[in-house]
């Protein structure tokens, strides 16, 4: 149990700790020089080089890499106020997540308001503009609830924390090397990236354990959403990213629920990330438990 204190985290440190988070998530669009991605709507033909400059990627294209950027721009804040001893109180987690908030709203409400200012009169304009905003408004909720989970709660919220967080890391490490085309990876850089989530989810579970039935709830949730939400962000991802459909939603949506079906129900699909996570917890959960065995048994150090 957790025991009361007064202590509170310097309003500089927490600032620090949500400008330094935010910073960390949104590092894969800044290296590339924040130029907004070609738009199929915009109004002029413009180069890639001269699209002007926005603080997020808005693009039917790019969905997983803004949620990436999102959600990761407050889970460093979350880890590193859990860290702190002792466990952050709110007062250190309201103002980084308000810092956190703040600049994730800004770089929102900038990047909608280019987009919006350079795609031609369309009716699909708004539409696809109130998407986009849409899947940020998500994706910062996210993000804030990961923070808050990581920050506060016990090992279990932590773990169930870790599903999303997981999930969010491999789209935020996949778009330094593909979505967003940083850096040019290997080829045998680019298969590994599939399993970013199921090691991060497993490692996360081997941590904080399941000796308890809390623990062991949240480890089954996060293995849940390791199977669901990279299935269904699959269809959504393939349907709104096909330009061909574009002008037909029913065929549109058709396609996004047969990509899904596949992705959640192909067992080629689904269980190799799923047996990679049990296997990341099971062998982390012994080494974690012979760590622990070595340091009870080891002699006292004379001093």
């Amino acid at each position: 149990m957790d025991t009361p204190t007064n202590t509170l985290v310097h309003p500089a440190v927490a600032l620090a700790i949500g400008a330094g988070s935010v910073l960390v998530g949104f590092l894969p669009w800044l290296v590339t020089g924040m130029r907004l991605p070609l738009q199929n709507l915009w109004a002029e033909g413009t180069p890639p080089d001269a699209m002007p400059v926005a603080l997020l990627p808005f693009s039917q294209y790019a969905l997983t890499a803004i949620a990436g950027i999102l959600v990761m721009s407050a889970v460093p804040a979350g880890l590193a106020l859990r860290m702190l001893p002792p466990r952050a109180p709110r007062f250190g987690l309201l103002l980084a997540l308000a810092v956190i908030v703040v600049l994730q709203v800004v770089a929102v409400a900038q990047t909608a308001a280019v987009v919006s200012g350079g795609l031609r009169a369309d009716g699909r304009v708004r539409l696809y503009v109130a998407g986009l905003v849409a899947v940020c408004v998500l994706a910062i909720a996210v993000g804030a609830a990961c923070a808050a989970l990581y920050a506060k709660a016990p090992a279990a919220g932590a773990i169930a924390a870790s599903a999303f967080a997981g999930i969010a890391l491999s789209w935020w490490v996949s778009s330094l090397f593909g979505v967003l085309g940083v850096w040019s990876a290997p080829d045998w850089v680019l298969p590994l990236l599939r399993w970013v989530a199921p090691v991060a989810i497993g490692a996360a579970i081997a941590w904080w354990g399941v000796a308890s039935a809390g623990r062991a709830a949240a480890a089954v949730f996060a293995l849940l959403m390791l199977w669901l939400v990279p299935g269904v962000v699959t269809g959504v991802v393939n349907a709104v990213g096909t330009r061909v459909l574009a002008n037909d939603p029913a065929a549109m949506l058709d396609y996004g629920f047969g990509v899904m079906r596949q992705a959640l129900f192909v067992p080629e699909f689904v269980l190799p990330p799923l047996a990679v996570a049990v296997a990341v917890a099971v062998v982390g959960s012994i080494l974690r438990m012979v760590v622990r065995r070595t340091r009870a048994h080891a002699p006292a150090r004379s001093v």
